[in-house]
């Protein structure tokens, strides 16, 4: 198998959060953390962060979740032509999997995020949540 290179899956996660950055941003500029002119307390946040915000959630949920569980491949990994795949079926591992694959990842990040780090020397390029959920990343 071809496993694909840190490089890749660094460059692709970081494309999966670029699409949620506008929604970041717009739930930022709508949270109404300011004082109020009138009373002079401190307001809370508006209807429109909380759009926003869920929308953000959704699309990252399509992307990451969906996309990736039916097809291998979120937008990034698209992008740079790699696809997530069980280990032993060589197949799109679903949308379930893909979900607990992703809360797997907490793991990646307990010790100072080294976990990401691991395809840098492991023989098959994976992470520990990689390893749990026994999934590879291959170029596609």
């Amino acid at each position: 198998m071809n496993y694909a290179h840190w490089g890749s899956r660094v460059g692709a996660a970081l494309i999966d959060g670029l699409v949620v950055l506008p929604f970041s941003i717009l739930a930022f500029v709508f949270s109404g953390m300011g004082t109020d002119a009138e009373t002079g307390q401190v307001s809370g946040p508006g209807p429109l962060y909380y759009v926003f915000l869920l929308l953000g959630l959704l699309v990252s949920a399509y992307n990451r979740w969906y996309l990736t569980g039916k097809t291998g491949q979120s937008w990034g990994k698209k992008a740079l032509g790699i696809s997530l795949i069980d280990e032993a079926g060589g197949q799109p591992i679903g949308m379930g999997k893909a979900f607990v694959r992703e809360l797997a990842h907490f793991v990646d990040g307990i010790i100072c995020y080294i976990g990401y780090l691991f395809p840098l020397w492991d023989a098959k390029k994976q992470t520990i949540a990689d390893k749990i959920m026994k999934t590879v990343v291959v170029s596609a």
